[in-house]
Formats: C-alpha cells, structure tokens, sequence
C-alpha cells in the first residue's frame, strides 16, 4: 500500500504492508527504528521492531537505501507523528552497502549533482520534483479548464524561428565524408532531404493550430545551443507555450496573470508539506512570496516607462538604462521592489525583439510583453503576433530570416488570419520560482549544461 494512502484513510490498530526504502535506522540493544518512505508521501513512516521480531539479528544489519517490505500494524507514535508501524514482519528487497552516497546527513546541492540519479531520494530533491510534478498538472489543469487544447509540436524542425546560431543542427550524414554540393553541405543526401534543427520553440507550428482551435498551448522539451553557464541557462529545458486567436497584447496579459495565480495557488494548496520544508531549509521567505503573489495586482508599464523609473533613481547602475536596450537584472530587481508586485513591461524597442512580433504604430516599438516577478526577473516573455503577410514578410527579411523555410508560416496569414498574441514561459523558471532554489540545474533531473552532459 502506498503511504500517502495510508495518511489519507487508515486509522491506528489498521493491518498494512508498505514497499520502499530505508531513510535512516536507528539501532538499540533490544529495538529499532526505521525511517521509512516510499516516494509517495512527503511524509515519511516510522517502523518500529524488536526483539520479537523472528528476524531482528538480519533487521539490525538492514541498511539506510536497502529496499524492504514491512508488515505490520498503526499504533499510536511516542514521538510527533500520528502514528507508526509496528513491525510483524521486515522483509529485505534490495541491498545496500555503506558505499551508499546518500547517508543522512545534510550533502551539498553541488556534491547531489554530481550523482543525479541518486539524489531523488533526498528530502530536498523530493520536494522540488513533487512541486515539479504539481505544477506541470496546474498548467495542464488550467489550460484545459479553458477549453485550449493541448497541441504536441514537432522537435525536428526545418523552420528557422530562433536564429541557426541558437538551434541544433540534426543530421544523419556522415561527419568524415561529408557530401558537398558547389562547395556546400548537400543536405539532398540527409535523411530529411534539407538542413533540419531541434526545435527552440513550438510557436510557429503553434500558431497554425490557434487559427483552428481559437486557443491551444504547447509544453514540451525545447534545446538551445547558448554557451551560458549561469544558474538560469540551460541547453534542454521544458516551455510551456499557449497561442490565442482573437487576443490582443492586453488580453494576453489578462491570461498569464490569471494562469501564474492558478498555478502558484495549486500548489500552495497541495503541496503545502514541501512548501514548509523548504521554507525551512531553503528559502524563509518563500511561502509568504507565493501567497503575496497570489493576492497581488500586477502593474504593467512600458518600456519607457520602465527606464524612466531607473533613470529617476539616483542608483549608479552597472548597465545604464537606455530607450532602445533591454533592461538588466539589476533593473528587473529595482522595478519589481519599487512597485512591490509583479510587473508587465510592455512595448518594447523593435530592433532588439523578434521579427514576429507586432509593430506599433510609433514604428518604434512593438507589441511585446515580459513579466517580472519579484525575487526572479523575468518569468514570462510574450507579444501579439503581426498578422500583417507584407509586414511580417519585410520583418523577417530584415532579421536576415530564411523566408524560404517559413513559407507555410506566412501563408496563415493569407487564409482567415486574425489578431493573435502569444506567451512562452520556461517551465525551470517557473520551478526555480515556486522552490527557491537558485540554480536551474537542481530543478530538472539529468540537466544538460555546457560541458555536461552526463547520464
């Protein structure tokens, strides 16, 4: 029986067996006890034997990470539990030796890194993947409450939306002997017959799917090429990517808001043992910057706006803030500390934003969004779409975007195109933010870094 049932429905003097894994044991002369998890619970159980025990001899060489099977009954417990097992019957499942990495005691996160397929069963990495785990069904639950449906989006792509530089190149050519053509790559002789990448996004095939169902969203894997090594980057990491037809930029910010509050209070509700846990040992200020965000109004400003504000400090800013730049972490900190809230930034300088984006009719800006959220910079980035064919066709070329690989992209401007805005939020990001943990490498399971790539 899993745990997590047994602290739901069972009641002291209930019969029950268990199956997982030994915690920590604490040996007496006469007695014992275990403490025991299964990964179903936060909670752990602790067993109880003695000398009764037909066994006791093998159960005292038990050791922390063996797997058993206890048989037993729920008594009252002498310490701070509800209740424990009072152990008829310890079976061993699977041996452990004292080589075991993950002896209990407090382990650095950068030591747990550098055995990810172990640290899983420690209570830090169990609360992470748990909120991990909540979150990913909040999304799930949000989106599909709203009548979006849930599109899965290709991994390979033809489709330069990112930059090549940006994109991993997929191939099945030989690297030693290389077909070339006029001096070039002959991409006729790969698999797919033309040069092909992993997606950095699913937006443009996205995009596609809205203007059949009015509103979808994606949440996949996506892959970057970035040579970054801060605690924020990596190259494999999941996004969760909605598409809203008949959605201007306001409206867009009317849903990121109300899904990041959704989101935020799923977990809060029903994660609430992990959330204390780590608000004890990692963040002490985390659950009150959930709730606050919760009860928050968000403040949305321009650009302009934005630097307007900072350059009205008198802080002396590492990166001076400017109209037609993007704005540092040292202004997101200022920015979201000074209205003490989350807070939208809008309508951005055109030449450092993507070529899909809407143009204002300054011809300055255009239809962009990022959300700021206190303690973490930016969470969300998104902007209404240019529906325009002539428009978005001039923006693409002046990117130097290859416009021969998203001709079916402009296309959904010529059949039935309407105003349509867009979000992407990176799911570690949002991981990160919920968890208080800093690093993104401690969010994702097996994280693939520069330089890493291990498992």
């Amino acid at each position: 029986m899993d745990l997590i049932d047994i602290f739901k429905t069972k009641n002291i003097g209930d019969s029950v067996k268990v199956e997982g894994w030994i915690r920590n044991h604490r040996k007496q002369k006469d007695f014992g006890f275990i403490d025991f998890y299964d990964g179903t619970s936060f909670k752990t159980l602790q067993v109880v034997y003695d000398k009764d025990n037909k066994n006791f001899v093998e159960i005292q060489k038990m050791l922390v990470g063996c797997a058993i099977e206890v048989n037993g009954t729920l008594v009252e417990s002498q310490g701070n539990q509800e209740y424990e097992l009072k152990a008829d019957e310890i079976t061993l499942i699977g041996t452990c030796d004292e080589t075991y990495p993950i002896q209990p005691k407090r382990h650095t996160r950068e030591f747990l890194r550098s055995v990810a397929h172990l640290r899983p069963r420690t209570r830090l990495f169990q609360a992470v993947f748990k909120i991990r785990n909540l979150a990913s069904f909040a999304i799930h639950d949000y989106f599909q409450s709203h009548n979006y449906v849930y599109v899965h989006t290709p991994l390979f792509t033809t489709s330069d939306c990112e930059g090549e530089n940006q994109m991993f190149k997929v191939t099945t050519l030989d690297l030693e002997n290389i077909p070339k053509s006029e001096g070039k790559v002959d991409y006729k002789k790969d698999l797919f017959g033309r040069q092909t990448f992993i997606t950095g996004t699913g937006q443009l095939h996205g995009e596609a799917y809205a203007m059949a169902f009015k509103k979808i969203y994606t949440f996949g894997p996506t892959f970057r090429t970035e040579n970054s090594n801060t605690k924020t980057h990596a190259n494999e990491f999941w996004m969760i990517e909605p598409e809203i037809a008949f959605c201007d930029l306001k409206g867009l910010m009317d849903i990121e808001e109300e899904m990041l509050k959704s989101v935020v209070s799923y977990v809060l509700e029903n994660g609430h043992e992990e959330i204390e846990f780590l608000n004890s040992f990692v963040d002490n200020t985390l659950k009150e910057k959930l709730e606050k965000l919760v009860q928050a109004d968000f403040v949305r400003i321009t650009h302009h706006e934005a630097v307007d504000l900072l350059n009205s400090s008198d802080i002396n800013w590492e990166f001076t803030p400017d109209y037609e730049s993007d704005i540092a972490k040292e202004h997101e900190k200022y920015i979201t500390e000074y209205y003490n809230a989350p807070v939208f930034i809008t309508d951005w300088p055109k030449d450092i934003k993507a070529w899909y984006m809407k143009e204002n009719s300054d011809g300055k800006t255009v239809a962009a969004v990022d959300l700021e959220v206190p303690g973490a910079g930016e969470l969300m980035g998104g902007s209404q779409r240019e529906e325009d064919y002539e428009i978005l066709l001039a923006r693409a070329k002046s990117k130097g975007v290859d416009v021969d690989s998203i001709d079916w992209f402009l296309d959904l401007r010529k059949f039935g195109t309407c105003y349509h805005s867009g979000f992407g939020m990176g799911f570690e990001r949002l991981i990160i933010y919920l968890t208080g943990i800093e690093n993104i490498r401690d969010v994702i399971p097996f994280p693939r870094t520069p330089g890493s790539c291990e498992y």
